[in-house]
């Protein structure tokens, strides 16, 4: 059970995570996530035929893909990061941009749905970037994002001065 829960968080997960941080997510004695950890590395990057690796690098744990299909997968990212914003992706950089920073439970709040693959997406777009304030992720609009817009700052959006102070039991209506 362990090792499917370590497995599925090194999954979904954009950024290295380490042997201590997973045993606190989990509940776990770290040095049990260790040799779990370990174990699955060793799995991933023995298969021949997979196109999963797993990397570490200072105590620290990544799923990566195959060194070999990088040109695949960097074709399918440049369509990701080209292609046409959805309706949902424009609604919450539109958010973001008038509410910025902002936490994911509150985008989830705002928008009564889970957030975070449109956030995965919209960073990987380079329009919004997840900064570190008081130990919270909260997200907030790029410099990408207002250079694309031609525009110095978020105060000249818009009715920025309006629509960033509006009550968040406005926006849920």
């Amino acid at each position: 059970m362990l090792k499917s829960l370590i497995e599925s968080l090194l999954f979904i997960s954009d950024r290295p995570l380490s042997q201590k941080e997973l045993a606190k997510l989990l509940d776990a004695e770290e040095k049990e996530v260790g040799a779990v950890l370990e174990n699955l590395a060793l799995e991933y990057n023995s298969r021949q035929t997979s196109g999963i690796r797993i990397i570490t690098e200072a105590g620290r744990y990544q799923m990566t893909t195959t060194p070999g299909n990088s040109k695949i997968v960097g074709k399918f990212l440049k369509s990701e990061i080209t292609g046409e914003l959805t309706k949902p992706s424009l609604e919450t950089l539109a958010i973001i941009s008038y509410r910025g920073p902002i936490s994911k439970a509150e985008l989830d709040q705002i928008r009564g749905v889970n957030c975070a693959l449109i956030l995965r997406n919209l960073m990987i777009k380079g329009l919004i970037e997840e900064i570190e304030e008081k130990g919270q992720k909260l997200y907030n609009i790029s410099f990408d994002f207002l250079r694309h817009l031609g525009i110095k700052n978020k105060k000249e959006l818009p009715d920025y001065d309006r629509l960033s102070k509006m009550k968040l039991e406005s926006l849920t209506q």
